[in-house]
């Protein structure tokens, strides 16, 4: 199986994207297993769903596009790009606080996964990146307009316009990252929620509604479909196909 989901002990649920050999990449399975994990992660006796990846090398490298590859026009892309962009969407809005627990390399939509997130803690000395303009596309999955939603926005367009690896040392210092760590993960993760996971899940749900609240009267789902659309768009041009081609050539 692609992922894994586990009920913890101390009240949170673990989604682990499981394909390390693909640098954790998504595919089908994983979209569908992220939509059960938020679906699982809103039952009353979990109190947060922490995100993360198989092994060490990579938290998620974004869309796999030796799957992807063979969507050629915007017409063709737009049903994958507007289901996951709805996922993030919904992980964005669940109720509960939500970790990404990056424990590896997270580059283009395994940083949009990210975004989406409450709280990003990584391992010190991995790299992440939005280098999606490096493949001739923006974000595509809703990324962008959460980053914009969440960061200066000085902060936010230079990880989204440079379209470089950073390491999550920079990220902390832009305000992506809210923590590094060494050593466990999960040990790093559940002391980062030590006193969230110890507080009525009522209350957690209560505050998360405000931010939800403020998403909802900017409109914020409009215009992460409109940036699906410009995705869409720039997914059909000929820079991004030369790009695709030559990444499945190398592999």
């Amino acid at each position: 199986m692609a992922y894994n989901i586990e009920k913890h002990k101390k009240g949170y649920l673990l989604f682990t994207i499981a394909r390390s050999e693909k640098r954790n990449a998504i595919n089908e399975e994983v979209m569908e297993g992220l939509t059960q994990a938020i679906s699982d992660a809103a039952a009353a006796d979990i109190k947060a769903l922490v995100i993360t990846g198989e092994g060490e090398q990579a938290f998620c490298s974004g869309g796999d596009l030796s799957v992807f590859h063979h969507l050629r026009t915007r017409e063709e892309v737009l049903p994958m790009l507007t289901k996951m962009s709805n996922i993030l969407y919904s992980l964005l809005t669940l109720p509960k606080p939500t970790i990404a627990l990056i424990n590896g390399t997270a580059i283009g939509g395994g940083c949009e996964i990210a975004s989406a997130c409450d709280f990003r803690l990584a391992r010190k000395g991995v790299k992440a990146g939005f280098v999606q303009g490096k493949q001739s596309i923006t974000t595509g999955w809703g990324g962008g307009s959460i980053l914009a939603e969440k960061l200066p926005a000085s902060n936010a367009m230079n990880l989204l316009m440079g379209a470089e690896r950073h390491t999550t040392e920079y990220l902390l210092k832009q305000g992506f990252i809210q923590q590094l760590y060494e050593g466990d993960s999960l040990q790093a993760c559940e002391l980062f929620l030590e006193h969230m996971l110890e507080a009525d899940g009522s209350v957690l749900q209560a505050y998360k509604k405000l931010w939800i609240a403020k998403w909802e009267e900017s409109k914020l789902r409009g215009r992460i479909e409109d940036e699906v659309k410009r995705c869409a768009v720039l997914w059909e041009s000929e820079a991004h196909h030369n790009y695709v081609k030559q990444f499945i050539g190398k592999r």
